[in-house]
C-alpha cells in the first residue's frame, strides 16, 4: 500500500512578516512628509497597529483610523511598492526559489491592502490570485478615504473566513506575527501557527504559538522541507566573551544567529561547561580555549579571536576537532603603534615621574634626563605589521630604526635589519617587542638580554606577558640599566575589571603600566568588530577559510544553483576517493571540487547539482577518518 504525502500549505501574513515593516507606517512616512503633524501622527498610526495586532482594538477600527490619520493619495504607492520591495524579510528574500517552485500552495492573506500587496509579492514567484487583503477606496482626487467595507478581510475574524472559503484539503500552516494569525489556528483552519519573529517580537502572539519561528528558515527546517539553508541560522549559538564590541553582537543578530554575550573571561571549568551547544565561540585575549575546553565542545565548529594574537587558544587541538579560527591581524595595528610612539617620547621625558611628582604637589622643572627622540636609535623585535608601521611612523618622527626578526622580511624607508637579537641591542637606545604569544616564545627575553643593553635604554613590552622575564626586567629597570619602560601586558592578567592587578613592576619609576590596551581604542574594537564577525560568517555561509590562522586557506567561488558539501578529515591517504565513490553512490554529479591540505587536516569543498540521494549526507559522516561533514543549500 503507498501512502501519499499530506499536501503542505502555506498562508502568509504580510505586514512584518513577509516584510520587515507594517506598510501602513511606510505609507505614513511618504504622505505625511512636510505635514505639520506628520511626527504625531506616524506615532499615533504606530500605536494603534500594535492594539490592533495585539486584539486589543477591533481590525476595521483599527485600519479606519490610521486611514484617516495617513493622508494618503493614488499617488503614493508607487513609491510605498518600491520601498517595500526593499524591505523583504531576509529569509523570505533568501528562499525566494522555494516560493517559485511552491507557488500553487503559497498563500497570502493579510488585513493591509491589495493595492500594495500584490506587485511586492509576485516578485517573488506568488500568485497574483493567491493574495486575499482588504481594497482601498479612493475619491475623485485620489486620496485614499475608506476601505471596502464588505471585504470580509476588513473584520474581525477575516482571516478565518477567508482561509475557510479556500476549502484547503492538506497540512495548512499560518505564519504570522499578529493576534489574528494566532485566530486561523484557534478557529481550527491552520494545522499550525507559526509566531514569526524575524522583524518583531510579540509575547501574547509567541505564547499562542505552536512553534516560534525566528526565520523562515526555522519553518522550513521543521517542516524537513528544502530550503535556501540546510541549518537555520537562528539554531548556530554563539557565545562572545570579554566585553566583546556590540557591532559584533548586533552584526551576528542580524544575520539570524542566537547569539549570547558574557562581559568577563570564563576560566577552564567555567568554559567546559558553557562551551556545550556551542557552534562559535567569541573571546580576545584573556579566554583560554584548551585542549580540555575543545574536548568538551560538542558542536563548535569555529573561534573567532577578536585580538590580534591567538596564543590563548590551542590552535592544533583546534585543527583535530575541525574548529577553525579567524583573528584580527592587521585591525588594531594603528592602535597599538600609537601607543607605543606616546610612550617612547614620555619615557625620553621622565613625564610618569614628573606627573606623579606634580600630583603630590613637588614642583621639580629640570631638563635632567629628559631628551628629544629625534636620532635616537629604535629596536625594534618583531618586524610584523605592528613593528613595519611603528617603523614608517619612528622613521618620519626622525629616529633611526634598526629591527630583528627570524623570518626575512622588506624594510620600508630607511630602516635597516640586525643579523642578531645582539646586534639589535648593542645600538639601540629604545628597544620594542613586537613577537606573537607562541609557547615556544615564553621566556624569550631574558636577564642575559638586558645585560646586552646600552645603559639608560629605554624598553617596551605591548606584545605579550609571557615573552619577557618580569623579574629580570625588574632588576634592569631597578639598577638603572633600564630609564624607562612601558608594559601593557603581563604574564598573568585578571579576567575581568572586578578582578585585583598584581605585578612585581608595581612602584618602580619612570614606569608605564597599562591593563592590556594596545589595540583598546574604539575605533580597532569597531574595526576587529567588522572584521571577525564577516570571516565567521562567510565560513557558516560559504566554506571559505581564507585568513583563518589554523584551517588550510581556500576561498571559494560564489555557490550558484547548487549544494555545497563541506568535508574535514584526518589527512589520511584515500580519503578524497571515498568521498567520490560515496557521492557517485548517491548519483550526486560534481560541478566544482576543490581540496587543501594541511600536516593535520584534509578540507575538501564538493559542490554538486541539487538532486542526489537523501542519505549522501549520512554516508559523507560515515567515511573512515571524517571530522565532521555538513551541506550548504
Amino acid at each position: 500500500m503507498i501512502v501519499e504525502e499530506e499536501e503542505q500549505y502555506f498562508v502568509i501574513d504580510f505586514d512584518s512578516t513577509f516584510t520587515k515593516v507594517e506598510a501602513l507606517d511606510i505609507l505614513g512616512e511618504i504622505a505625511l512628509e512636510g505635514h505639520p503633524e506628520k511626527e504625531t501622527r506616524l506615532q499615533k498610526i504606530k500605536d494603534i497597529t500594535d492594539l490592533g495586532m495585539a486584539g486589543e482594538m477591533s481590525l476595521r477600527e483599527s485600519l479606519i483610523q490610521r486611514i484617516q490619520l495617513l493622508n494618503g493619495n493614488k499617488s503614493h504607492l508607487p513609491e510605498l511598492i518600491k520601498r517595500l520591495s526593499k524591505k523583504v524579510s531576509k529569509s523570505i528574500e533568501r528562499n525566494r526559489i522555494f516560493f517559485e517552485e511552491n507557488s500553487e500552495n503559497t498563500y497570502i492573506i493579510s488585513n493591509g491592502f491589495k493595492e500594495f500587496i500584490i506587485p511586492v509579492v509576485t516578485q517573488l514567484g506568488i500568485k497574483a490570485d493567491h493574495v486575499f487583503a482588504n481594497d482601498m477606496i479612493f475619491d475623485e482626487q485620489g486620496n485614499i478615504v475608506d476601505l471596502n467595507r464588505a471585504n470580509v478581510l476588513s473584520e474581525n475574524g477575516g482571516k478565518v473566513k477567508q482561509i475557510q472559503s479556500l476549502k484547503l484539503i492538506g497540512n495548512v500552516s499560518m505564519i504570522g506575527d499578529g493576534y489574528t494569525d494566532y485566530e486561523v489556528r484557534k478557529a481550527g483552519m491552520a494545522n499550525n501557527f507559526y509566531a514569526y519573529t524575524e522583524n518583531i517580537e510579540r509575547d501574547p502572539v509567541k505564547k499562542n504559538a505552536d512553534h516560534i519561528a525566528p526565520s523562515f528558515d526555522e519553518i522550513l527546517f521543521h517542516k524537513k522541507m528544502s530550503g535556501a539553508l540546510s541549518y537555520p541560522k537562528n539554531r548556530i549559538k554563539m557565545l562572545l566573551l570579554e566585553s566583546v564590541h556590540p557591532n559584533a553582537l548586533a552584526k551576528l543578530k542580524e544575520e539570524g544567529f542566537s547569539v549570547e554575550s558574557y562581559p568577563a573571561g570564563l576560566d577552564e571549568d567555567e568554559l567546559c561547561a558553557k562551551i556545550k551547544g556551542i557552534h562559535v565561540l567569541g573571546i580576545r585575549s584573556k579566554t583560554m580555549v584548551t585542549a580540555k575546553v575543545l574536548k568538551e565542545a560538542d558542536k563548535l565548529i569555529a573561534i573567532g579571536a577578536f585580538c590580534i594574537g591567538t596564543n590563548q587558544i590551542d590552535l592544533e587541538a583546534a585543527l583535530r576537532h575541525g574548529v577553525a579560527v579567524f583573528n584580527a591581524p592587521f585591525s588594531n595595528t594603528r592602535s597599538v603603534v600609537e601607543l607605543a610612539i606616546a610612550e617612547i617620547i614620555m619615557l625620553m621625558r621622565g613625564i610618569p615621574d614628573k606627573s606623579n611628582d606634580m600630583h603630590k604637589g613637588i614642583w621639580a622643572k629640570t631638563a635632567k634626563g629628559s631628551f628629544e627622540i629625534r636620532g635616537k636609535k629604535l629596536g625594534i623585535i618583531g618586524y610584523g605589521s605592528i613593528g613595519s608601521q611603528l617603523s614608517v611612523l619612528a622613521e618620519n618622527l626622525g629616529m633611526e630604526v634598526h629591527y630583528y626578526d627570524m623570518v626575512e622580511k622588506l624594510s620600508l624607508g630607511n630602516a635597516k635589519k640586525c643579523d642578531t637579537i645582539e646586534e639589535l641591542l648593542s645600538i639601540s637606545d629604545v628597544v620594542t617587542i613586537h613577537i606573537d604569544g607562541r609557547p615556544e616564545n615564553n621566556g624569550f627575553f631574558t636577564k642575559a638580554h638586558f645585560d646586552l643593553m646600552k645603559e639608560g635604554v629605554v624598553f617596551l613590552n605591548l606584545a605579550r606577558g609571557p615573552v619577557v622575564d618580569v623579574q629580570a626586567l625588574k632588576s634592569a629597570i631597578e639598577s638603572g640599566k633600564i630609564m624607562g619602560a612601558g608594559v601593557d601586558v603581563f604574564p598573568e592578567e585578571p579576567k575581568s575589571n572586578n578582578d585585583p592587578f598584581e605585578s612585581e613592576l608595581i612602584g618602580l619609576p619612570n614606569t608605564i603600566l597599562t591593563p592590556h590596551i594596545g589595540g583598546s581604542t574604539l575605533e580597532a574594537q569597531e574595526n576587529i568588530a567588522d572584521f571577525v564577525p564577516r570571516k565567521i560568517m562567510d565560513y557558516i555561509n560559504t566554506g571559505n577559510t581564507e585568513n583563518s590562522v589554523n584551517f588550510p586557506n581556500i576561498t571559494l567561488p560564489p555557490l550558484k544553483n547548487a549544494h555545497r558539501i563541506i568535508h574535514i578529515h584526518l589527512n589520511k591517504p584515500g580519503v578524497l576517493a571515498k568521498i567520490n565513490n560515496v557521492l557517485a553512490a548517491s548519483d550526486a554529479n560534481i560541478v566544482g571540487q576543490y581540496l587543501k591540505t594541511n600536516e593535520t587536516i584534509g578540507y575538501v569543498i564538493t559542490d554538486v547539482n541539487k538532486q542526489y540521494g537523501k542519505e549522501l549526507n549520512k554516508a559523507m559522516k560515515q567515511i573512515e577518518h571524517t571530522i565532521w561533514s555538513r551541506v550548504l543549500y
